[in-house]
């Protein structure tokens, strides 16, 4: 099936990568949008800029004229944005529109997308990415639901999601997934953090990554606790919105979001040492991080 015009709806690390990707692996053209790009400073905007010369790759006025133009417009904005962002631009796709969408949301939430596409005759697709969009990109592996999951897997390969493949014809099973698997990957996240910042305050942290090796082993835990600990330095906002998601998805089960939502706060608070990401050594980013914290603790003193 051809797709003559595929619409990026969101453009932050995951559209950007699909938009540079979809220019090499098919022939449609690739329209943008991002409420931010009204922004002159934004990362979005600064992003489009890396797609000036392509002429392929066009930018869209507004949510109303992106839509029109659209036969699949892939959904890649932040949790937060998930519900709205359809609410603002589905009403004004055309029927039989693709609506493929791989926000890291409850299932909840992605059954409430799948019915507002319903109810203007657009074939909604839930999706779900389930590595880090670096370094396999397009070809990261994504599982999709739902009722057309089926019909589009197919689509979605020739596109270029060569490790696309169909979990389930229910919608919600894809994010199921994909929610409770951040429950552990962004929970571990959020562990090593605080195990990690709290041992080097006693200056045991070498005794407790030993000792984590006993019952995890890896090759080198002191490169993989910065790497986990990097994550939330980098993308902590964006996690702690996903988080609140998990959160959402395990009240939907008839459970108490414990871990969920402290690691939501977990996330939210360590994205406020990001300048320490430029530290290569597990030690230098614990001791950067200490650093900034201290200030921050004689500030609020000061207070």
């Amino acid at each position: 099936m051809t797709i003559p015009f595929i619409g990026i709806l969101g453009f932050g690390e995951v559209g950007s990568r699909l938009a540079d990707n979809l220019l090499q692996t098919c022939n449609s053209k690739i329209v943008l949008w991002d409420t931010q790009f009204a922004n002159s400073a934004s990362k979005a905007t600064q992003r489009l800029k890396q797609f000036a010369d392509k002429p392929r790759v066009s930018c869209a006025v507004d949510e109303e004229s992106f839509a029109e133009q659209c036969d699949l417009i892939i959904s890649a904005v932040t949790a937060e944005q998930c519900l709205f962002s359809a609410l603002s631009v589905v009403p004004h796709c055309r029927p039989n529109t693709w609506f493929l969408d791989l926000n890291s949301v409850s299932p909840g939430t992605k059954q409430q997308v799948a019915t507002v596409c319903s109810t203007q005759h657009v074939k909604f697709v839930e999706a779900a990415v389930m590595s880090p969009i670096d370094p396999k990109q397009i070809q990261s592996p994504i599982i999709i639901a739902g009722s057309y999951a089926r019909e589009f897997e197919k689509i979605g390969q020739g596109l270029g999601f060569t490790n696309m493949s169909v979990c389930s014809d229910e919608s919600g099973k894809a994010s199921a997934t994909k929610m409770c698997r951040s429950i552990m990957i962004k929970g571990m996240e959020s562990l090593v953090t605080e195990s990690m910042l709290s041992a080097h305050y006693y200056g045991v942290q070498q005794e407790v990554l030993s000792s984590l090796n006993n019952l995890i082993p890896h090759p080198d835990w002191p490169s993989h606790a910065r790497y986990l600990i990097s994550r939330s330095l980098e993308h902590g906002v964006r996690r702690a919105e996903e988080m609140r998601e998990v959160a959402k998805t395990v009240s939907e089960a008839g459970l108490e979001p414990l871990m969920s939502s402290a690691c939501a706060k977990r996330q939210d608070w360590t994205a406020q040492f990001v300048s320490a990401l430029d530290k290569s050594e597990l030690q230098d980013m614990l001791m950067a991080i200490r650093q900034q914290l201290q200030l921050l603790n004689n500030e609020e003193t000061s207070c």
